[in-house]
Protein backbone atom coordinates (compact mmCIF):
# COMPACT_ATOMS: atom_id res chain seq x y z
CA UNK A 1 0.00 0.00 0.00
CA UNK A 2 1.15 3.62 -0.66
CA UNK A 3 0.48 6.20 1.33
CA UNK A 4 0.42 9.80 0.15
CA UNK A 5 0.07 13.06 2.40
CA UNK A 6 0.36 17.13 1.65
CA UNK A 7 2.78 18.97 3.73
CA UNK A 8 3.27 22.61 3.58
CA UNK A 9 6.09 24.51 5.03
CA UNK A 10 7.05 28.17 5.12
CA UNK A 11 10.56 29.54 3.83
CA UNK A 12 10.74 32.66 6.37
CA UNK A 13 13.68 34.48 5.03
CA UNK A 14 12.08 34.79 1.59
CA UNK A 15 8.42 34.89 2.80
CA UNK A 16 7.18 32.09 0.76
CA UNK A 17 5.09 29.09 1.53
CA UNK A 18 5.18 26.12 -0.44
CA UNK A 19 3.52 22.79 -0.68
CA UNK A 20 4.54 19.41 -1.93
CA UNK A 21 3.44 15.98 -2.03
CA UNK A 22 5.59 13.86 -0.47
CA UNK A 23 5.29 9.85 -0.84
CA UNK A 24 5.83 6.75 1.31
CA UNK A 25 7.42 5.10 -1.50
CA UNK A 26 7.81 1.19 -1.19
CA UNK A 27 11.39 0.24 -2.75
CA UNK A 28 14.60 -1.58 -2.62
CA UNK A 29 17.57 0.08 -2.29
CA UNK A 30 18.81 1.03 -6.00
CA UNK A 31 21.71 -1.49 -6.50
CA UNK A 32 24.80 0.25 -7.91
CA UNK A 33 28.32 -0.49 -8.73
CA UNK A 34 31.35 1.90 -9.59
CA UNK A 35 31.97 2.53 -13.54
CA UNK A 36 35.40 3.64 -15.01
CA UNK A 37 36.87 5.92 -16.42
CA UNK A 38 33.66 6.63 -19.39
CA UNK A 39 30.74 4.41 -20.83
CA UNK A 40 30.26 4.01 -24.63
CA UNK A 41 29.46 6.89 -26.14
CA UNK A 42 28.93 8.77 -23.33
CA UNK A 43 28.38 12.51 -24.10
CA UNK A 44 31.65 14.79 -22.59
CA UNK A 45 30.51 18.21 -20.73
CA UNK A 46 30.88 21.43 -22.76
CA UNK A 47 34.27 23.69 -22.14
CA UNK A 48 32.34 26.26 -20.20
CA UNK A 49 29.05 27.72 -19.28
CA UNK A 50 27.91 30.72 -18.40
CA UNK A 51 27.62 32.27 -14.75
CA UNK A 52 24.27 32.94 -13.38
CA UNK A 53 24.13 36.40 -11.40
CA UNK A 54 23.37 37.48 -7.73
CA UNK A 55 25.82 34.61 -5.92
CA UNK A 56 29.22 33.79 -4.94
CA UNK A 57 28.94 29.85 -6.25
CA UNK A 58 31.68 26.89 -6.85
CA UNK A 59 29.42 24.26 -9.15
CA UNK A 60 30.08 21.30 -11.17
CA UNK A 61 27.80 20.04 -13.88
CA UNK A 62 27.88 17.02 -15.99
CA UNK A 63 27.13 16.84 -19.58
CA UNK A 64 23.03 16.10 -20.71
CA UNK A 65 22.98 12.52 -20.72
CA UNK A 66 21.60 9.08 -19.73
CA UNK A 67 22.33 10.86 -16.14
CA UNK A 68 19.64 10.71 -13.59
CA UNK A 69 20.96 11.65 -10.14
CA UNK A 70 23.89 12.29 -8.15
CA UNK A 71 25.30 11.92 -4.76
CA UNK A 72 28.20 12.94 -2.75
CA UNK A 73 30.24 13.21 0.69
CA UNK A 74 30.85 16.30 2.13
CA UNK A 75 32.24 17.95 5.29
CA UNK A 76 30.25 21.09 6.10
CA UNK A 77 31.74 24.49 5.60
CA UNK A 78 33.30 26.90 8.73
CA UNK A 79 31.38 30.30 7.93
CA UNK A 80 33.12 34.05 9.45
CA UNK A 81 29.87 36.49 8.13
CA UNK A 82 30.90 39.81 7.18
CA UNK A 83 29.39 41.81 10.25
CA UNK A 84 28.55 45.31 7.68
CA UNK A 85 26.12 43.54 5.96
CA UNK A 86 23.36 42.46 8.51
CA UNK A 87 19.95 42.61 7.01
CA UNK A 88 18.21 45.95 7.79
CA UNK A 89 15.03 44.33 8.31
CA UNK A 90 16.40 42.18 10.78
CA UNK A 91 19.74 42.78 12.60
CA UNK A 92 20.10 39.52 13.85
CA UNK A 93 20.64 37.96 10.26
CA UNK A 94 23.23 38.67 7.65
CA UNK A 95 22.51 39.41 3.64
CA UNK A 96 24.98 36.16 2.88
CA UNK A 97 23.70 32.82 3.26
CA UNK A 98 25.74 29.75 2.89
CA UNK A 99 24.29 26.63 0.80
CA UNK A 100 25.70 23.24 -0.38
CA UNK A 101 23.40 21.51 -2.43
CA UNK A 102 22.95 19.46 -5.47
CA UNK A 103 20.35 19.56 -8.64
CA UNK A 104 19.74 18.94 -11.72
CA UNK A 105 17.85 19.97 -15.46
CA UNK A 106 15.45 17.25 -17.04
CA UNK A 107 12.91 18.63 -19.71
CA UNK A 108 13.38 22.13 -19.03
CA UNK A 109 12.61 21.78 -15.25
CA UNK A 110 15.49 22.56 -12.65
CA UNK A 111 16.24 21.73 -9.14
CA UNK A 112 17.93 22.81 -6.11
CA UNK A 113 18.17 20.01 -3.21
CA UNK A 114 20.08 20.08 -0.38
CA UNK A 115 21.29 22.17 2.84
CA UNK A 116 20.86 26.04 3.28
CA UNK A 117 21.98 28.08 6.52
CA UNK A 118 18.41 28.65 8.55
CA UNK A 119 16.35 29.71 11.66
CA UNK A 120 15.53 27.09 13.68
CA UNK A 121 13.03 26.22 16.39
CA UNK A 122 14.45 25.32 19.74
CA UNK A 123 12.49 22.41 21.68
CA UNK A 124 9.71 24.99 23.00
CA UNK A 125 9.03 25.23 19.66
CA UNK A 126 10.43 29.04 19.40
CA UNK A 127 11.71 30.13 15.65
CA UNK A 128 15.80 31.37 16.21
CA UNK A 129 15.96 35.36 15.54
CA UNK A 130 19.36 34.25 13.75
CA UNK A 131 20.01 31.36 11.48
CA UNK A 132 22.34 28.89 13.51
CA UNK A 133 22.23 25.35 11.17
CA UNK A 134 22.21 24.06 7.84
CA UNK A 135 18.12 22.89 7.42
CA UNK A 136 17.31 20.54 4.09
CA UNK A 137 15.10 22.52 1.31
CA UNK A 138 14.04 21.15 -1.62
CA UNK A 139 13.13 23.90 -4.90
CA UNK A 140 12.16 23.30 -8.63
CA UNK A 141 11.05 25.73 -11.61
CA UNK A 142 7.87 25.21 -13.21
CA UNK A 143 7.64 22.90 -15.82
CA UNK A 144 5.88 23.03 -19.81
CA UNK A 145 2.93 19.95 -17.88
CA UNK A 146 1.56 22.96 -15.28
CA UNK A 147 3.53 21.92 -12.55
CA UNK A 148 4.26 24.84 -10.66
CA UNK A 149 7.10 26.16 -9.19
CA UNK A 150 7.82 25.87 -5.61
CA UNK A 151 10.45 25.95 -2.37
CA UNK A 152 10.19 24.07 0.78
CA UNK A 153 11.78 23.66 4.13
CA UNK A 154 12.69 20.25 5.72
CA UNK A 155 10.69 19.78 9.08
CA UNK A 156 12.60 22.25 11.95
CA UNK A 157 13.17 19.58 14.36
CA UNK A 158 16.32 18.77 15.97
CA UNK A 159 16.55 15.47 13.64
CA UNK A 160 16.83 17.86 10.56
CA UNK A 161 19.66 19.96 11.63
CA UNK A 162 23.37 19.83 10.64
CA UNK A 163 26.66 21.98 11.40
CA UNK A 164 29.66 23.34 10.14
CA UNK A 165 32.62 20.68 10.45
CA UNK A 166 29.63 17.68 10.49
CA UNK A 167 30.86 15.36 7.19
CA UNK A 168 27.31 14.32 5.44
CA UNK A 169 26.46 12.10 2.39
CA UNK A 170 23.57 13.49 -0.05
CA UNK A 171 22.15 11.78 -2.79
CA UNK A 172 19.45 13.11 -5.70
CA UNK A 173 17.85 10.79 -7.30
CA UNK A 174 15.24 10.15 -10.27
CA UNK A 175 13.48 6.85 -8.92
CA UNK A 176 10.17 7.04 -11.69
CA UNK A 177 8.12 9.18 -13.97
CA UNK A 178 8.00 13.07 -12.26
CA UNK A 179 9.55 11.93 -9.23
CA UNK A 180 13.18 12.27 -7.36
CA UNK A 181 14.45 10.98 -4.10
CA UNK A 182 16.49 12.79 -1.77
CA UNK A 183 18.65 11.56 1.41
CA UNK A 184 20.81 13.17 3.42
CA UNK A 185 22.55 11.71 6.73
CA UNK A 186 25.05 12.37 8.80
CA UNK A 187 26.32 12.63 12.33
CA UNK A 188 23.42 10.49 13.46
CA UNK A 189 20.84 12.07 11.66
CA UNK A 190 18.85 11.31 8.35
CA UNK A 191 16.23 13.21 6.16
CA UNK A 192 14.58 11.22 3.21
CA UNK A 193 12.05 12.35 1.25
CA UNK A 194 10.35 12.14 -2.38
CA UNK A 195 9.11 15.28 -4.60
CA UNK A 196 7.42 15.64 -7.42
CA UNK A 197 9.37 16.96 -10.73
CA UNK A 198 7.01 16.35 -13.80
CA UNK A 199 10.15 16.65 -16.14
CA UNK A 200 12.21 13.92 -14.52
CA UNK A 201 11.96 10.55 -15.55
CA UNK A 202 14.32 7.70 -15.97
CA UNK A 203 13.97 7.69 -19.81
CA UNK A 204 14.76 11.48 -19.95
CA UNK A 205 18.30 13.04 -20.70
CA UNK A 206 19.48 15.36 -18.23
CA UNK A 207 22.13 17.33 -16.28
CA UNK A 208 23.43 17.31 -12.79
CA UNK A 209 25.08 19.51 -10.44
CA UNK A 210 26.66 19.98 -7.17
CA UNK A 211 27.22 23.49 -5.76
CA UNK A 212 28.41 24.99 -2.68
CA UNK A 213 27.48 28.93 -2.48
CA UNK A 214 27.79 32.27 -0.53
CA UNK A 215 24.07 33.30 -1.29
CA UNK A 216 22.85 36.82 -1.04
CA UNK A 217 19.47 37.82 -0.07
CA UNK A 218 17.63 39.66 -2.44
CA UNK A 219 20.14 39.75 -5.22
CA UNK A 220 19.11 37.00 -7.42
CA UNK A 221 19.90 37.95 -11.04
CA UNK A 222 21.60 41.66 -9.84
CA UNK A 223 25.84 41.66 -9.63
CA UNK A 224 27.19 40.20 -6.46
CA UNK A 225 27.36 42.49 -3.80
CA UNK A 226 30.68 43.49 -2.17
CA UNK A 227 31.18 41.19 0.81
CA UNK A 228 33.74 40.31 3.20
CA UNK A 229 32.05 36.79 4.60
CA UNK A 230 34.42 33.95 4.23
CA UNK A 231 32.88 30.19 3.84
CA UNK A 232 35.45 28.22 4.49
CA UNK A 233 36.74 24.34 4.15
CA UNK A 234 33.87 22.79 2.37
CA UNK A 235 35.59 19.62 1.49
CA UNK A 236 33.96 16.97 -1.21
CA UNK A 237 35.72 13.68 -0.29
CA UNK A 238 33.90 11.90 -3.40
CA UNK A 239 31.12 12.79 -5.70
CA UNK A 240 29.27 10.44 -8.26
CA UNK A 241 26.80 10.55 -10.82
CA UNK A 242 23.59 7.60 -11.31
CA UNK A 243 23.33 6.84 -14.81
CA UNK A 244 20.94 4.31 -16.52
CA UNK A 245 23.37 2.16 -18.41
CA UNK A 246 21.86 -1.40 -20.24
CA UNK A 247 18.84 -0.75 -18.45
CA UNK A 248 20.19 -0.65 -14.45
CA UNK A 249 20.87 2.32 -12.82
CA UNK A 250 24.56 2.33 -11.60
CA UNK A 251 26.86 5.12 -10.18
CA UNK A 252 30.31 6.87 -12.07
CA UNK A 253 32.91 9.14 -10.16
CA UNK A 254 32.33 12.90 -11.08
CA UNK A 255 35.53 12.95 -12.38
CA UNK A 256 37.01 15.79 -13.96
CA UNK A 257 36.83 14.67 -17.79
CA UNK A 258 32.98 14.37 -16.45
CA UNK A 259 31.75 18.14 -15.45
CA UNK A 260 31.92 21.79 -16.41
CA UNK A 261 33.90 23.44 -13.50
CA UNK A 262 32.19 27.20 -12.57
CA UNK A 263 33.45 29.91 -9.67
CA UNK A 264 31.21 32.29 -10.35
CA UNK A 265 31.37 35.41 -10.75
CA UNK A 266 35.20 35.53 -10.93
CA UNK A 267 38.13 32.94 -9.70
CA UNK A 268 39.32 35.08 -7.50
CA UNK A 269 37.08 34.50 -4.98
CA UNK A 270 37.66 30.86 -4.68
CA UNK A 271 40.19 28.87 -3.56
CA UNK A 272 40.13 25.12 -4.32
CA UNK A 273 42.37 22.58 -3.21
CA UNK A 274 42.27 18.78 -4.91
CA UNK A 275 45.11 16.96 -5.43
CA UNK A 276 44.68 14.52 -9.31
CA UNK A 277 43.78 11.80 -7.09
CA UNK A 278 41.28 13.46 -5.67
CA UNK A 279 39.63 15.25 -8.81
CA UNK A 280 39.43 11.60 -10.01
CA UNK A 281 36.49 10.94 -7.89
CA UNK A 282 34.81 14.17 -7.55
CA UNK A 283 36.80 15.55 -4.10
CA UNK A 284 37.65 18.81 -3.71
CA UNK A 285 38.24 21.47 -1.23
CA UNK A 286 36.29 24.76 -1.60
CA UNK A 287 37.21 28.32 0.14
CA UNK A 288 35.24 31.07 -0.82
CA UNK A 289 35.82 34.62 0.36
CA UNK A 290 33.53 37.72 -0.74
CA UNK A 291 36.91 39.78 -0.41
CA UNK A 292 39.22 37.46 -2.80
CA UNK A 293 41.98 35.87 -2.86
Amino acid sequence: MKLTYFYCLAFPLLGILGCAKQHNVSQKETKVEVIGDFFPNEVRPVASKPCFAGAYYRKLVSSVDNWVGISGTVVLPQITFDESRKNPKNTKQYLDNPSVYLGGLMDGQETDIGLSWEVIKDKDGKVSESRVAFRPFLRRTGHKSGQQAVFVNGPATADYYWYPGEEVFMQLETIGDGLVKFVIKGAGKRFETTFECAGYSLKNKGEFKRVNAIDQMGNEGKPVQATKTVVSKGKWLHTDLLRVQDGQVVKAPFHEGRYTPMSCPQPQFFAIEAAAKEKHKGAETININGAGY
